[in-house]
């Protein structure tokens, strides 16, 4: 009854003064938790949804003003929903898509055999989209997504779900999309794996606000923390320790340093080593990038800068 008569409410900023620009060609990967804003960002771009304030200009259209000329250049891909038709099958729902965006029927038998080849469709071209398994879904909803040729393609968490062998085969696809059609790619995913294998640019959010924009390599140096150098001794040493480093296993001959990025160079570490040991063999292994971005969200270090 309380809550009937004096209700509260909260006004919540699902995207707040974000701004970026994307060349044409670059492949994306746009991170963030669960509610940090990344479907609204695509869901304005793709001309969804009429952002309260602001500007979007995407390939020299606004999206929400110029929706039929927009959508004429775009593919969309939502990994939990799909654009084909449930009750028929896939080739039938592609065929109605050629009308959909007119596309002329030779650019159209050209994509399809295309696409037939690095999807693997012809195993269920000819299966009701409601029989296909979440790959087999998956790989004819890109198909869908890019036989009209867009220019731009928007992929929201197009591996959810996936198994691996799956997950792999969509990944080399949007690869070559990326390289041999020069298609824009835009990436929201929860699977760093995606990132780690396709992406030259990580945008972070969170919370509505673009936290991190630059590539993957530069986020592992600002956050990557500590880093592992792993060396195989040419002789037993009973103190292997070293100034700079610390020894987190010995076995054997194998020893494992950690050491913090900011503290000491691997080359200086190598060089300390050299001098009191003989060294068989070494290497150095940089964090994981799904462990750089876990501690992130979980230590908030963007938003602590």
């Amino acid at each position: 009854m309380r809550n009937l008569f004096s209700r509260e409410s909260r006004v919540v900023r699902a995207v707040n003064d974000v701004s970026f620009a994307i060349e044409a060609g670059e492949l994306v990967g746009y991170l963030g938790p669960n509610g940090a804003g990344k479907s609204t960002t695509i869901k304005m771009l793709t001309g969804i949804l009429v952002p309260s304030s602001g500007e979007v200009c995407v390939d020299g259209r606004v999206p929400w003003k110029q929706r039929v000329d927009h959508v004429r250049g775009i593919g969309v891909v939502f990994g939990q929903r799909t654009n084909l038709w449930w009750d028929l099958p896939v080739i039938e729902s592609l065929d109605l898509l050629r009308y959909v965006y007119r596309v002329p029927e030779d650019r159209y038998e050209h994509n399809l055999t295309e696409f037939r080849e690095l999807l693997g469709l012809s195993d269920f071209i000819n299966t009701p989209v409601r029989s296909l398994s979440l790959g087999q879904r998956m790989r004819a909803d890109l198909a869908g997504a890019l036989l009209h040729d867009p220019r731009i393609l928007f992929l929201d968490e197009p591996t959810i779900g996936l198994d691996v062998v799956a997950k792999e085969r969509i990944r080399r696809f949007i690869k070559t999309i990326n390289r041999e059609r020069g298609v824009t790619v835009i990436l929201t995913t929860h699977d760093l794996g995606d990132v780690q294998k396709l992406c030259e640019r990580v945008m972070m959010i969170d919370r509505g606000q673009l936290l991190f924009d630059g590539s993957p390599n530069d986020l592992l140096v600002r956050f990557g923390g500590e880093r592992e150098l792993v060396v195989d001794l040419a002789e037993d040493y009973a103190d292997v320790s070293i100034d700079g480093a610390q020894v987190t296993h010995h076995d054997g001959r194998r020893v494992t340093y950690r050491f913090a990025r900011g503290d000491i160079s691997a080359s200086e570490l190598i060089q300390r080593l050299s001098a009191r040991y003989r060294i068989e063999d070494l290497s150095v292994q940089e964090p994981q990038i799904e462990d750089t971005v876990r501690r992130i969200y979980e230590q908030g270090l963007l938003r602590n800068e």
